[in-house]
């Protein structure tokens, strides 16, 4: 067994191997105070026929017993993935993939269990540093050892691995991955941070990450294995040559079509020919010359950007795409946008619900809820394709939570605004950026259902080319550009700053230099996106859809929750048959009243108030009177409370028995004289009588 360490603010991060899991290529045992994660990676022996991509799968799995818990459901065992599981699995992924070398197409698998879940708010940023760690000791071919910590910001102090409950005051989370020379990938929100704010963060962690890649060096030198050659993939001079001859010229004019679907069709076109003339011998060379043609298009495309300033669709590199956008295009529902940037269409829709509709959540941190959500959508006619419907992929749920944390700066507190917010955005076309097109097109469907958002936020996506020290940043990238650049660099914010970051890199990292250069231009094109968004809606509508439920609040005594709901929920029960509106009443005595009209939750307002009265002293009520007794009769003023009319008070003569004047059920005037110590309630009959003759 070989460990190595290292104190991270305070505590000892562990790196453990050769103990457990010794058939995986690699295994690695983190541990940072109560939590623990074991990554193992495994690659198959023989290459993957037919490929040129690597086939990499990372699998992050939580363990219910991790954390003292056993799981819920029917068949007490853990299911499929959770959202936050498959979220950490994109998340240790990202940094990793692009240090793989050319040419390995071996099948690869990398599974992250946590074993032990403390409070330090850690396994993910643990899975990306004993992934890394089992990926450099193993024999897999892997560049270089990769480190990552959490950053975040209390009161304006930069702090290293904040835990669960410092999390909660952080007005910056940020998840940052580099390897010794340069950061790879980050990943975080904040509550309208400066771009120069987020700078000192990012260079601050790089500095823990260094540190945490220095003890992955050394537990290489103590328990590596020798790593398995890698022959990189040779091109064919000859074929090169050939495929260049009959396409290049054909290629450049291709690429300049600024429609996406005519540029794929000429490509794909010259692409069949050139295949047709050569692929005329024995062998199959299908695959041989496809490759040789997208290199060709790929070099084509990034020297226009590098020397002519010019891309694709004829923009310059900070040039933004045509915007369009529409709200309040569907009748029915509460919030609807389609935001349109040019061939990157995203609908998206608002509903608001009650406290019925919130998500529950049922995770190693314990039971939450969730009160504001955002799912995104990207059907396969968006890109002119032909799939399956399945449920949401990887992709999809990852694209969905950086719209969410994008919007979630600007939510209203519950307090402030008492419903459940869901956004559905559908992707209807899609060439580039469209998880920034739904940050947009969600932030004005809010306004559109008059949901009282902080300020409007819009989303942009930058990209990067660079050969040797040539360098351009591209901003609101096509598909293409993704594809064929070196970087996606996704920002949101509003004008004051930013809410949410996401950079990948395809590179082996970015510098300072570079990522400062990005967040500049990311700035322009999304205060310039905002003003045309304010265009279209300026805030928030003043009133909800006329189909939005409507919430009204009231506040009751804590003591008096329990008469509200009744024995076995009875009385709130009865309060919800007679009105027909939805209540919720929280431990503080806070009470939602949800209707579809006014009348109804005023009624359900008066019943809970006449409820929850006090009984004022010297006040005259008209009670009923529940029993009698030979010493006076108990009178109910109020929905529960009843006082003591004594038979003294009864009436202003003297009387022999109380049934010669009041019977059980009578309705009587009766003034409250007297509330003691111990909240007893004296009556009398006599003295409302009086007053009333008096008036």
């Amino acid at each position: 067994m070989k460990i190595v360490e290292i104190e991270i603010r305070g505590k000892r991060l562990t790196l453990e191997t050769g103990r457990i899991a010794k058939q995986a290529d690699g295994a690695v045992v983190a541990r940072y105070g109560d939590t623990v994660v074991l990554a193992t990676a495994v690659a198959d022996k023989t290459s993957k026929e037919g490929l040129d991509f690597f086939p990499l799968t990372v699998d992050y799995q939580e363990k219910a017993y991790s954390a003292g818990k056993i799981p819920g459901g029917f068949f007490k065992r853990e299911g499929r993935p959770t959202e936050k599981e498959i979220l950490t699995s994109r998340l240790i992924d990202r940094p990793i993939r692009p240090l793989f070398p050319k040419g390995f197409y071996y099948e690869t698998q990398g599974i992250i269990s946590v074993l032990s879940y403390g409070d330090e708010n850690i396994a993910d940023i643990l899975g990306i540093i004993s992934m890394s760690a089992a990926l450099t000791i193993s024999d897999i071919p892997f560049n270089s050892p990769v480190g990552a910590v959490r950053i975040g910001r209390i009161a304006d102090s930069l702090v290293i691995n904040p835990d669960l409950r410092e999390i909660e005051e952080c007005d910056l989370n940020l998840v940052v991955a580099g390897t010794e020379d340069t950061v790879v990938m980050v990943e975080g929100e904040g509550q309208e941070i400066a771009e120069a704010d987020l700078l000192e963060a990012i260079d601050i962690a790089h500095q823990e990450i260094k540190r945490i890649c220095a003890i992955q060096n050394e537990l290489q030198t103590i328990a590596c294995k020798e790593k398995r050659p890698v022959t990189p993939p040779v091109v064919d001079e000859e074929l090169r040559k050939a495929v260049t001859e009959i396409s290049v010229e054909r290629i450049k004019g291709a690429i300049t079509i600024p429609d996406k679907l005519r540029r794929q069709k000429a490509l794909d076109e010259i692409l069949k020919e050139v295949i047709e003339r050569l692929n005329t011998g024995e062998k199959d060379i299908t695959m041989d010359i496809a490759a040789v043609f997208n290199d060709i298009e790929k070099n084509l495309v990034r020297d226009m950007i590098l020397n002519k300033n010019i891309r694709v669709d004829g923009r310059h590199p900070d040039e933004i795409r045509k915007i369009s956008s529409e709200v309040g295009i569907l009748p029915r529902t509460h919030g609807s946008a389609l935001f349109v940037r040019g061939e990157t269409q995203c609908l998206a829709v608002v509903t608001l619900g009650t406290a019925e509709d919130e998500q529950r959540i049922d995770s190693l941190e314990g039971e939450s809820s969730k009160t504001f959500m955002l799912h995104y959508n990207f059907p396969p006619f968006s890109v002119g394709e032909v799939k399956p419907l399945r449920s949401p992929g990887r992709r999809e749920i990852g694209h969905g939570m950086l719209a969410e944390r994008a919007l979630k700066a600007v939510i209203p507190t519950k307090t402030e605004f008492p419903y459940t917010i869901r956004i559905v955005s559908d992707i209807l076309e899609s060439n580039g950026s469209s998880s920034m097109a739904t940050v947009c097109g969600g932030s004005l469907a809010l306004m559109d259902a008059g949901v009282p958002i902080k300020a409007a936020v819009a989303g942009i996506a930058m990209g990067l080319i660079k050969e040797d020290n040539r360098v351009v940043v591209l901003t609101d990238i096509l598909g293409l550009e993704d594809h064929l650049g070196d970087m996606d660099f996704k920002v949101t914010g509003t004008e004051k700053g930013i809410t949410a970051f996401q950079m990948d890199t395809k590179i082996g990292g970015i510098s300072h230099e570079i990522m400062e250069s990005a967040l500049e231009q990311a700035r322009q094109g999304r205060l310039y996106i905002l003003e045309k968004m304010s265009n279209v809606l300026a805030g928030p509508r003043d009133n909800l859809a006329p189909h939005a439920p409507r919430i009204y609040t009231m506040q009751i005594k804590q003591d008096k929750i329990r008469e509200v709901i009744g024995t076995g929920g009875k009385v709130i029960r009865g309060i919800i048959e007679q009105t027909g509106v939805k209540i919720d009443i929280d431990d503080t005595g806070l009470i939602n009243i949800a209707s579809p009209d006014g009348e109804s939750a005023r009624k359900a307002m008066d019943i809970i108030s006449s409820i929850t009265a006090e009984v004022e002293l010297g006040r005259i009520y008209l009670g009923k009177v529940k029993r009698t007794v030979d010493f006076g009769a108990f009178v109910e003023i109020l929905p529960g409370t009843e006082g003591l009319l004594h038979i003294s008070q009864v009436s202003d003569r003297r009387i022999a028995k109380v049934t010669d004047e009041i019977k059980e059920g009578d309705e009587v005037l009766v003034k409250v004289i007297e509330i003691d110590k111990m909240g007893r309630i004296r009556l009398s009959r006599k003295e409302a009588l009086g007053e009333r003759e008096t008036r």
